[in-house]
C-alpha cells in the first residue's frame, strides 16, 4: 500500500513537474578557469536596437561551478541555472560543447 500512489498523488506530481517546467540553460565560452572549482562563461546574445532596428551584441558573464575542473579558456560550454551556490554562482556546468584548440 504505501508504495502505490493514488492518482491524486499522480496528478498532483504531474502538476508540479509542469509548474517547474524546464531549468534555463545558455550556452557560452569560458573567459576564466583560475579559480577552484568555478569557471567565468561570456554568453553573447544578439538582440535588436528599440529605436534604430540594428542588430547588436550584447555579452554577459556568469559564474559557473565547474566540478572536477575539466573545462579550459576557450571551451564551449552548456551552463544550467541551479540553486545559489556562494555569493555570485547560480550555474553548473552540464557538458562541455566543444573543446578549444
Amino acid at each position: 500500500m504505501a508504495e502505490e500512489m493514488s492518482t491524486a498523488e499522480k496528478a498532483r506530481e504531474d502538476h508540479n513537474a509542469e509548474a517547474r517546467g524546464r531549468s534555463q540553460t545558455k550556452v557560452g565560452t569560458v573567459v576564466s578557469d583560475k579559480m577552484d572549482k568555478t569557471v567565468v562563461v561570456r554568453v553573447t546574445n544578439i538582440v535588436m536596437h528599440p529605436l534604430y532596428r540594428r542588430y547588436m551584441k550584447k555579452t554577459k558573464k556568469f559564474h559557473a561551478h565547474d566540478e572536477g575542473n575539466r573545462c579550459g579558456v576557450g571551451d564551449e560550454v552548456l551552463i544550467v541555472a541551479s540553486r545559489p551556490l556562494s555569493k555570485t554562482k547560480r550555474w553548473r556546468v552540464r557538458e562541455i560543447l566543444k573543446r578549444a584548440q
